[in-house]
């Protein structure tokens, strides 16, 4: 196997996990799971706000998996991980907690730099 195919599959691997981790949050939301509605209560979101949510999330997350709205559905789920930044900040978490969205961030636009060169060339060329 060349190089090429390895970063190719390593980068459907990458935005593989990221789906299921994206997708296995949205089913808790969407469920109105105890943890998933205690999660976002503690960080002051009503509970009637965990199902949609749980609704945005999916949608990004499905977006995000199909090759013709890879970069909408992306473009989604950055301004999601921007709000968790947010609610962690105002929330005085840990700077680890509070940081953790901008580095998922950055692994979901480079699974789609790996194989796009439009996007590597805006993100990952110095």
């Amino acid at each position: 196997m060349n190089n090429t195919k390895l970063i190719l599959w390593l980068s459907y691997g990458l935005q593989a996990i990221i789906v299921a981790i994206l997708l296995m949050g949205a089913v808790m939301n969407l469920t109105n799971n105890e943890e998933a509605v205690k999660g976002a209560m503690n960080l002051g979101y009503p509970r009637e706000s965990v199902f949609y949510l749980g609704l945005i999330l999916i949608i990004s997350a499905i977006l995000y998996a199909i090759p013709k709205t890879t970069i909408l559905g992306a473009i989604l789920i950055t301004a999601w991980l921007g709000g968790a930044v947010a609610t962690h900040l105002i929330h005085k978490d840990p700077v680890f907690i509070s940081f953790f969205p901008v580095v998922f961030g950055f692994l979901v636009w480079l699974s789609i730099g790996l194989r796009n060169d439009k996007i590597k060339a805006l993100f990952f060329e110095i």
